[in-house]
């Protein structure tokens, strides 16, 4: 499995505000080798606007969260992958803040791609959108986990 981690993903990681979503987020972006999530420049970018924005962070606390997921797979948004996006856009009826992730995540040969904001199952191409919070994914998530857990 290659994931990719939308904003919101990130932001249940880091806020604190939903202790049951801040767990299922950050066993995600914890998860190392094949199953390690990348993510795009763009999220970073969201991640910080949210941080110091909405969640009213100071800014040094949101430059050190931000600056700590530069330890995962980040992908930068070149103007090809920005108009790719935007022709997913048209074509998928999808904002463009939200095909610019899903172009990202294309483009990394990603195939699961976990979002709280986009319709959970749906396709593009070979990547399928993934709710981590719905009760189907989390149990879906933690089976392996407890399988290789009851064999130590």
């Amino acid at each position: 499995m290659r994931p990719f981690v939308d904003t919101n993903i990130v932001v249940y990681a880091l806020s604190g505000q939903d202790p049951a979503k801040q767990a299922v987020a950050q066993r995600l972006l914890a998860e190392r080798g094949a199953a390690r999530p990348s993510l795009s420049t763009q999220v970073l970018a969201e991640t910080w606007s949210v941080l110091t924005r909405k969640l009213r962070w100071a800014p040094d606390d949101a430059l050190a969260a931000v600056t700590l997921l530069k330890q995962l797979r980040v992908v930068a948004l070149t103007p090809e992958t920005q108009l790719d996006a935007l022709r997913l856009a048209v074509e998928h009826r999808l904002s463009g803040w939200d095909a610019m992730v899903v172009q990202a995540a294309l483009q990394t040969g990603c195939d699961t791609l976990y979002s709280e904001d986009l319709q959970p199952g749906r396709r593009f191409g070979s990547l399928e959108v993934v709710n981590p919070f719905a009760p189907q994914a989390r149990e879906e998530a933690s089976g392996p986990r407890r399988r290789k857990l009851s064999r130590a």
